[in-house]
């Protein structure tokens, strides 16, 4: 909807402005510039207009010296093609270079100002899509980076949870490939928060709701700080799990008291992920005595074959027991 509104105030205001010919670049630039977010829109406009200014100032300088034979034409869009890579721009300003010095060669030898007319036309219909898509609200994409990153939490939560009941119960090689797997796909997910919140932070740059929404982004700002480690430290008792597994692990005391330790943890995980429609301040830590990884664990001598898994297995929760408690 925005998109045709911006086109069609582009083509009015270039009509009105401009009557000599169509506005065709008027349209294409409020068409191309349109964006989800004003900030990129902006960049968008800045990149179009650069992109056609630059095309209409190599074809006129090269039109000038050369004339306007198809041989030209061609030369003029190498030349375009070539300044563009040279400078190193963005794909719409490298790409739009060459399109408008063959349209200013091509179609506007017989029309005096005719170059002059498609750099009006252009920021005309630049300014017109910038307009629109700031009266137009724009969507903010707070919601979607929150539900990421609470589904992350939460998954994170449940693979110390799986971890804990693998810990007391016998496993066979099936359940502990399927503990794998499910905790690799870990690193995807976190990529997609992180990827969600980045989006979110640029729906909000020049917004004009951006002031209200801030609290809620920087609430899952702070908590995607904390993610990683958790989720490598997760994937981490997986996989020594996985490859130190046998079944007498069941009768390690140790062992058993630290799958109740990692109950805990999914428990406090949970209590640091904001819910759906939750509150607008940043994630504060819960009060100490509604957490539950508080008391010192205690670690009698292992078995010699498990001396590995246990150490790597402690390493992993005193840092996670950091990122949850904030030490």
């Amino acid at each position: 909807m925005k998109t045709s509104v911006a086109v069609a105030l582009a083509w009015l205001a270039s009509q009105l402005l401009l009557p000599s010919d169509l506005p065709i670049f008027a349209a294409i630039a409020a068409l191309l510039v349109v964006q989800p977010s004003v900030n990129q829109t902006l960049g968008r406009a800045i990149e179009r207009t650069s992109g056609v200014i630059g095309g209409v100032i190599i074809a006129s300088t090269i039109g000038f010296f050369f004339g306007q034979s198809s041989w030209v034409v061609l030369g003029t869009v190498i030349v375009s093609i070539t300044v563009a890579w040279a400078l190193r721009l963005s794909p719409v300003s490298a790409s739009q270079i060459p399109i408008s010095a063959m349209l200013v060669l091509a179609l506007g030898a017989t029309t005096p100002g005719y170059a002059l007319d498609r750099i009006y036309e252009t920021f005309i219909g630049a300014g017109i899509a910038l307009i629109i898509n700031a009266v137009i609200v724009p969507p903010v994409l707070i919601r979607p980076a929150s539900e990421a990153v609470s589904l992350l939490a939460r998954e994170v939560a449940e693979t110390f949870d799986r971890i804990a009941r693998a810990l007391r119960t016998p496993q066979r090689p099936a359940d502990l490939m399927e503990l794998m797997i499910k905790a690799r796909l870990l690193r995807p997910m976190l990529e997609s928060a992180e990827r969600a919140i980045l989006q979110a932070e640029e729906s909000l740059m020049l917004n004009p709701r951006k002031a209200k929404l801030r609290l809620d982004l920087d609430a899952d700002r702070a908590m995607t700080k904390r993610l990683p480690t958790l989720v490598t430290r997760a994937i981490g008792m997986t996989r020594a799990l996985h490859d130190h597994y046998d079944d007498s692990l069941q009768y390690e005391p140790s062992l058993q008291a630290f799958s109740t330790e990692l109950v805990r943890v999914a428990h406090d995980l949970r209590l640091l992920t904001r819910g759906d429609g939750e509150g607008s301040a940043a994630p504060a830590l819960p009060a100490p005595e509604v957490m539950a990884l508080t008391a010192p664990l205690q670690i009698v001598t292992p078995h010699p074959d498990h001396w590995i898994l246990i150490g790597s297995l402690m390493e992993d929760l005193r840092r996670v027991r950091e990122e949850i408690v904030g030490d």
